[in-house]
């Protein structure tokens, strides 16, 4: 009996350059990212910046043609000052499970 994540889908391992814009802050820097596993409904990205649990952001994906909001589901510290951050995307995006 396998024993639900509180995943619906399926994520793939993949590493993709992103960018975060903080909606609800003042500020229009864009942040950069990392991604380490993607799924239509959400991601996981590695980031120099905290980001808040709950707060919602702007999430680009310029090579594969992406932008979707998002809501900052965890935000653990890792390694060398960066932070693991769990994305719930509103939109479904598809185009992160088609291989390059």
């Amino acid at each position: 009996m396998r024993v639900p994540t509180g995943r619906y889908e399926r994520r793939v391992a993949k590493a993709e350059a992103v960018e975060l814009l903080h909606v609800d802050q003042l500020s229009e820097t864009k942040l950069g990212a990392i991604t380490e596993n993607v799924s239509p409904r959400g991601a996981r990205i590695i980031t120099d910046s905290i980001c808040a649990p709950g707060k919602r952001v702007l999430l680009s994906a310029p090579d594969e043609n992406v932008k979707s909001l998002a809501r900052v589901v965890y935000c653990h510290p890792v390694e060398n000052r960066k932070f693991a951050v769990g994305l719930q995307l509103v939109m479904r995006v598809k185009e992160w499970q088609t291989p390059h």
